[in-house]
């Protein structure tokens, strides 16, 4: 006599699982080759999400997708090693129609993000190694210091403005601020237990503990850079010039790999130093610098390229160049900007260090 079965086994089918992510909780839509399966939420965990699909899908191949954002890689990387196909997509990237736009809501973006995986119309985002993306948590914590004390910076000197309290005569070049002695007099501020010291005195307690935040990540880095993995690199990235080790360091946590770009033309548009176009039919149109990019990469390539103007001739012909056309000097800077990425790509590209030019 014939049993009824109750194993299910969708050996060789494929199931897509678009993944809505939020703090608190994920909207997860499921979908087969063929229809929508299931829309629920559930706690941000990827393995709860790995029991159901093997308790209600057991044997198939699992793809899934959710969008880059605050929560990282950490999801990505968990749902990797449970054995889901997962890929992080650029929101920007997700087609979206106008009716989704109308009406959105996490029922909506997880089916969308859904439709689109199962239809092949999305591109993953590069992935960091575990390593590498600590790493760069790390180095972009100098920025967050130099921001904090700056800011702090500006408070004493807006408490200094708005008290009316003026710049001894020793003080009067900006360039003398921030000094012991200019430290010190600011203490001095403090002298008096009237509400206005114990202003500066918090003020002056948060700025030096700054400092010596930004010393200590300093050394850190320091020791990092010199280490096996990375004092090969960054002899040949620091040999560009207008790149110093800060910068060089972020670079190359940034990038972690110069093989994933095709070519200098890539990395340039992973920056965001190429231009808009509109073209049309027989009508081409370039239009500004792109909105797309990588912030923090273009802002120091700029900032390494006002440096570069300085010491290394080509830079400083090529620059020369564009001003002579009538190119506003910040449109030029940019374009030097770019010839620094080209210049980055073929030296980590090709293992061999930046070699200046000599202007006879």
């Amino acid at each position: 006599m014939r049993k009824q079965g109750n194993k299910l086994d969708f050996k060789g089918q494929n199931i897509y699982v678009g993944i809505d992510v939020h703090l608190k909780s994920w909207s997860v839509a499921i979908l087969s080759q063929d229809a929508l399966l299931k829309k629920f939420s559930q706690d941000p965990s990827p393995e709860a999400l790995h029991k159901f699909l093997t308790e209600n899908y057991p044997g198939a191949n699992y793809y899934s997708v959710y969008e880059s954002g605050f929560s990282g890689f950490w999801a990505h990387y968990a749902l990797t090693e449970l054995g889901i196909n997962n890929i992080v997509v650029n929101p920007a990237d997700v087609p979206t129609i106008q009716k989704e736009k109308l009406s959105k809501s996490d029922a909506v973006d997880c089916s969308k993000l859904a439709r689109s995986l199962r239809s092949g119309e999305l591109k993953g985002i590069y992935i960091h190694s575990k390593d590498n993306f600590e790493l760069r948590s790390l180095t972009r914590l100098r920025k967050t210091i130099t921001l904090d004390v700056a800011r702090e910076k500006n408070r004493i000197k807006g408490l200094l403005y708005l008290n009316g309290i003026n710049y001894p005569e020793q003080f009067g070049n900006s360039h003398t601020h921030w000094s012991r002695r200019f430290i010190g007099w600011l203490q001095s501020l403090c002298a008096e237990s009237d509400h206005l010291s114990r202003a500066f005195g918090f003020h002056i307690d948060t700025l030096l503990y700054h400092r010596k935040s930004l010393l200590e990540h300093t050394r850190v880095m320091r020791r990092i850079t010199r280490s096996d993995r990375f004092i090969s690199q960054m002899e040949l990235i620091t040999s560009v010039p207008g790149i110093g080790a800060n910068i060089g360091m972020t670079i190359l946590t940034e990038i972690e790999n110069i093989s994933r770009f095709r070519d200098s033309e890539s990395l340039a548009s992973f920056i965001g130093l190429i231009p808009m176009c509109h073209s049309s039919g027989e009508k081409e149109n370039i239009g500004d610098i792109t909105i797309r990019k990588h912030a923090t990469l273009r802002c120091y390539l700029v900032e390494s390229a006002w440096r570069a103007i300085r010491f290394d001739p080509a830079m400083t012909m090529a620059y020369q160049n564009y001003r002579s056309r009538g190119l506003h000097p910040n449109k030029a800077i940019i374009k030097i900007a770019r010839k620094l990425s080209n210049r980055i790509f073929y030296v980590l590209k090709h293992q061999q260090k930046y070699v200046p030019c000599i202007v006879q």
